[in-house]
Parts: structure tokens; sequence; C-alpha cells
């Protein structure tokens, strides 16, 4: 049996190449240690964002857009992204990178800390993606769910947290994200699961309201 390296090289290698955009904003994540999420989950949102077509994204934690750029491009026409961060000379650096990929029309960037904005918002949001403040997760479940439409997916970056839950670990983001972990699978309003994409990728499905 192959190793699981192997694989993972193997699947790398077979995709297209992602092209210069956002081959140029993961080097630039990935020296300057800005928290990207990795291909593999970028192109794992781009699919479940076409199946979705969703009109309405509502990302937490933008950084530079990488992750955001990978969801735009897979918007229906007339969709847009809501993608909320405080930290406005990320979001600036990531609107340049939007506008060379030609999706600026698509994204609305909110800079504000996520818990603040999440109660305003309309309900609706067809499709979200989770990846901020980890000691903040469950708030930001708490607060999203009932903006969700049902049926709505939400995913969420960094579940296995590059294997410090299942190692024991107990430092703060860690015991934050093994609690969320537990609530995420077990939440009487979703259907979900966490696959080992990336850095674990947590996906839920909104049941209907009963």
């Amino acid at each position: 049996m192959p190793a699981v390296s192997t694989d993972l090289e193997y699947l790398e290698g077979v995709h297209p190449p992602l092209g210069p955009v956002l081959e140029e904003m993961l080097k630039s994540g990935r020296s300057e240690g800005v928290p990207i999420v990795q291909p593999a989950v970028g192109r794992l949102l781009r699919v479940l964002v076409t199946a979705v077509a969703p009109k309405r994204v509502l990302e937490i934690g933008t950084a530079i857009g990488f992750s955001t750029l990978w969801m735009a491009s897979a918007l229906p026409a007339g969709g847009r992204i809501d993608t909320i961060d405080p930290d406005r000379s990320r979001t600036d650096r990531a609107r340049r990178y939007w506008l060379r990929a030609g999706v600026t029309d698509r994204v609305r960037v909110i800079n504000e800390p996520a818990l603040r904005v999440l109660p305003r918002l309309a309900p609706g949001i067809e499709f979200a993606f989770i990846d901020a403040i980890k000691t903040e997760y469950s708030a930001y479940l708490d607060a999203l769910l009932p903006k969700m439409a049902p049926g709505g997916v939400i995913a969420v970056d960094n579940l296995t947290w590059s294997g410090r839950i299942a190692a024991g670990e107990h430092d703060e983001n860690t015991e934050a994200l093994r609690a969320f972990n537990e609530t995420f699978l077990h939440h009487e309003q979703l259907e979900a699961t966490i696959l080992p994409v990336g850095d674990g990728v947590g996906l839920g499905a909104v049941r209907p309201h009963a």
C-alpha cells in the first residue's frame, strides 16, 4: 500500500495548476505566515460552491482573500460573498488580488469583528465558511445558524489542527476546537461530518426547520 504522503503528492500533481493569482497568493501567504487554506481546501470550497450555487455566501475570516477567491470564482450569476475581517491591511491586499482575478464585483468586505456583524445579518445565507479566531468558532456557529437557509451548507477549516487535537494537547485554541468538533458533529440542526482534507474540514448541512 502506498504511503498517504505519496497519495497526496499524486493528487496535488494531477490537479490543474492554480493559476497566476492564486499561485502568487499561496506563495505570499506561506512565506509571510498568513493563515490561508491549503489548496486542497480551496478546491473543495470551489466544488461545493459550484454544487450549491448559492446567491449568498458568508465568509468569516478573509486574511488576504485566498479562500474568498476560490469561492468567488464558482459563484452563479448574481451571487455574492460577504467576507468578514477587521484587519484592513489584509483585506486591502485581498482586494488587489481579487481585482486582478476579475471577481471584485462579487465580494463585499465587512471590516468588523464577526461576532458584532453576525447578529445583524439578514437570514437566508446559503453557504458559509468559517476560518477565523479558533476560540470563537462555537460562538460563530451559534450566531450563524439562525441566519442560514434550510439546506444551506456550513464549511469550517482547521478542525484537526495539525494533529494537536488527536494528540491530546491542551492549549486554548486546541481545547476550543475540540469542543467545537463535538458540538458541530452532534448538533441537532446539522447533518455534519469532518473530512481529513487539508487541516480538517467540517461540512454541515442545515436541516429544514421542524
